[in-house]
């Protein structure tokens, strides 16, 4: 009996050991940290830096796009839940800013890899333009303004307005004492703005525009860096609704031109008619090639359904009638500039029934910055760095692991930039051409000529002038191939072969984890050694 006891109490000891390993195994795998990247670089950056130490995630996949893809409610609750996100920057991931407005998530590190890197504003040949800097009043010399860099400025503010602007240094310096000035116009002298004594600018916006500016001062409080002035536009939308307010169709009206002048002779019936009409959906600001899609909201119920809608490139231009919009529902793809729009419900009689206010699209291509970071094997380095930075924070715990992990990857990536330094030095042409102005950086870092079909945007096609003198430019650097970038539409690369009798190449940008990719099982690391012998074809 006492036998039978104390088998019984050892069992039990030999199965709470075993369910308690059990139960540290599963909170080992439970303990792991959850990282969620935007896209494929990131992605695949992260999880050689985290090993097997974090659970990491892709948000944009299958083949969409990185610049204008829309979160959805599961990847916001993803986020929510993530220790770590990590992207590249706003200028690449347009989505960013209010994916963030979103999320509640107080303990949530963020890496902005693109942080402390030279997002840039490159021509061509991939090189930063070479004109001369403005000096506006003879304080700031060429080197410290391109120190400092200006962030979050919005197209306009109206009057109450908070402005938040972040100034961001180019190098990292233990200098902290910052000032922030304005003025009126560039005629003006600058004022020093009180209580503004770091490198975040917060500013409730009077009546009038004005200019702003920030300096970084050292410990004996000399200039150390200077940015360029910014402009910062207050615009309450003041409207005139005299002349323009009466726009009466006549009964043989009903199949007009949608290409005339729409503001000659509108007839409001009194200004209550324009605040019948509500437009939602305005985002604050657009990309060239995104689709604009604006709900015109009547305030009152009717049977009318005869909608108009409008466009004006500015309050001194007039009002064009928008074809094919004859709905409340207004879908219009930018084409690079600001526009304002407006909408308008006509009676049976075809009398204007109600009016809504113009509202502003606007446009913001984010001064052409290129942010294609990762495609320079050098700059990629930094952002892993970032990356490991961030890890470290939220699990401290794994910094031994990430440490290592990051410092074997850079090895790898140095070894690249050195498989292309050695290839490419003794090339005599330099020039390549290529349908999407992706390769600036790494035209940059080996001294080659980037010629761009397009720009930075992969929505707008060229115009018959730069097509024509894109085949002029190919005739004088003797180019023989003509890249596209992997997953893109070819069309354009396609046009500008077949008549310079040339052929195509791809070029991979890695903006998307497309099929190929996936089944071909290529990393960034083959992409870019796949890259390098592609650019030999033009590059020899």
């Amino acid at each position: 009996m006492k036998r039978n006891w104390l088998l019984a109490i050892f069992l039990g000891v030999i199965m709470s050991v075993v369910l308690l390993g059990c139960q540290k195994g599963e909170s080992s795998s439970d303990d792991k940290i959850s990282v969620v990247t935007s896209f494929y670089p990131m992605y695949e950056f992260t999880q050689q830096v985290a090993g097997d130490r974090a659970n990491v995630s892709l948000m944009v996949s299958d083949g969409q796009d990185a610049h204008h893809y829309e979160p959805s409610a599961k990847d916001v609750a993803k986020v929510n839940k993530a220790n770590v996100f990590v992207y590249s920057s706003e200028e690449m991931e347009y989505w960013v800013n209010s994916l963030l407005k979103s999320i509640d998530n107080d303990n949530l590190v963020i890496a902005r890899t693109a942080d402390g890197l030279d997002v840039e504003d490159t021509n061509e040949s991939g090189h930063r333009h070479e004109h001369d800097h403005e000096d506006t009043d003879g304080e700031a010399n060429q080197e410290s303004d391109e120190k400092i860099t200006i962030q979050g400025k919005a197209d306009h503010y109206h009057t109450g307005d908070m402005i938040e602007l972040t100034a961001r240094l180019a190098e990292k310096v233990d200098y902290d004492h910052w000032h922030w000035y304005t003025r009126e116009s560039a005629d003006k002298e600058w004022v020093t703005v009180p209580n503004q004594g770091g490198p975040k600018f917060k500013y409730e916006a009077a009546d009038e525009s004005f200019e702003v500016r920030a300096v970084l001062y050292d410990d004996n409080h000399n200039e150390f860096a200077v940015s360029a002035p910014i402009e910062i536009v207050v615009n309450n939308h003041g409207h005139d609704h005299g002349e323009e307010a009466s726009h009466e169709h006549t009964d043989g009206e009903e199949g007009h031109d949608h290409g005339e002048k729409a503001d000659k002779d509108h007839d409001h019936k009194g200004d209550a008619s324009v605040e019948k009409i509500e437009i939602v959906g305005l985002a604050d600001h657009y990309h060239t090639g995104d689709v604009v899609s604006l709900v015109a909201e009547l305030k009152e119920e009717t049977d009318y359904d005869h909608w108009h809608w409008y466009t004006r490139g500015s309050e001194e231009e007039d009002w064009e009638v928008v074809s094919g919009q004859g709905s409340d529902h207004f879908e219009y793809k930018t084409t690079g500039e600001s526009f304002e729009v407006k909408a308008a419900l006509f009676d049976e009689e075809h009398h204007t029934f109600a009016e809504s206010e113009p509202v502003t699209v606007f446009i913001n291509d984010h001064n052409n910055h290129d942010p294609h970071i990762w495609l320079d094997p050098v700059l990629a380095q930094e952002q892993v760095k970032i990356i490991r930075d961030a890890l470290i924070k939220a699990d401290p715990d794994g910094k031994d692991i990430y440490e290592k992990n990051t410092e074997a990857f850079i090895k790898e990536l140095q070894a690249l930039d050195k498989e292309y330094e050695t290839t490419l030095k003794d090339a005599k042409n330099r020039a390549f051409v290529v349908q999407h102005q992706a390769f600036g950086y790494l035209a940059k870092r080996y001294h080659l000529e980037q010629i761009a079909i397009g720009g930075l945007s992969t929505e707008v096609e060229p115009s018959p002038s730069r097509m024509a003198e894109i085949g002029t430019l190919v005739k004088e650097h003797n180019v023989p191939v003509i890249y596209y970038q992997h997953g893109a539409n070819s069309a354009i690369a396609k046009t500008v072969a077949n008549e310079t009798g040339t052929k195509t190449a791809v070029l991979y940008d890695l903006e998307v984890l497309s099929k190929e990719l996936k089944e071909k099982d290529l990393g960034y690391l083959d992409a870019m050694r796949e890259n390098l012998k592609a650019l030999q074809l033009s590059v020899k």
